[in-house]
């Protein structure tokens, strides 16, 4: 039974298949010019999307390492690292003591420490100083 239903699929198959060739024999015949047109125009798009995509590919982001060479000679601890991405993030002790689940007054301790390793006297001036250091995006 499934011999048979195959076979004829199969020569339905080769029925249409031979079918769709004598059409495109005639269609060729007909109209050979429009269909190399519509192969250089394909083609054309085909390059068209292969050279836009390369010209307007965003370039990879660089990776951002923070200068460990930096932190090391300025003797930040992580802890201090952290406080100063969350002040050059523009969030106040508060909001970074509730992030790193510490007391404002620990935050507090961290800034005054970050003003005295950076040189700075106000938060400006230490997210700076950190940013020309490359410590900070």
């Amino acid at each position: 039974m499934w011999k048979r239903v195959v076979g004829y699929g199969a020569l339905l198959a080769a029925g249409t298949l031979a079918l769709q060739w004598l059409d495109y024999q005639r269609l060729a015949r007909m109209h050979p010019g429009d269909i190399y047109l519509f192969l250089v125009a394909a083609a054309f798009l085909v390059l068209g999307i292969v050279v836009g995509a390369k010209i307007f590919a965003a370039p990879a982001a660089p990776t951002f390492d923070g200068n460990p060479k930096a932190q090391t000679a300025l003797g930040l601890s992580g802890r201090e690292l952290e406080v100063l991405h969350e002040l050059a993030a523009g969030h106040s002790n508060k909001e970074i003591a509730a992030h790193l689940h510490v007391s404002p007054n620990t935050i507090k301790t961290h800034v005054a420490r970050l003003f005295e390793k950076l040189g700075a006297k106000r938060r400006t001036d230490a997210i700076r100083r950190a940013r020309e250091l490359g410590i900070v995006p």
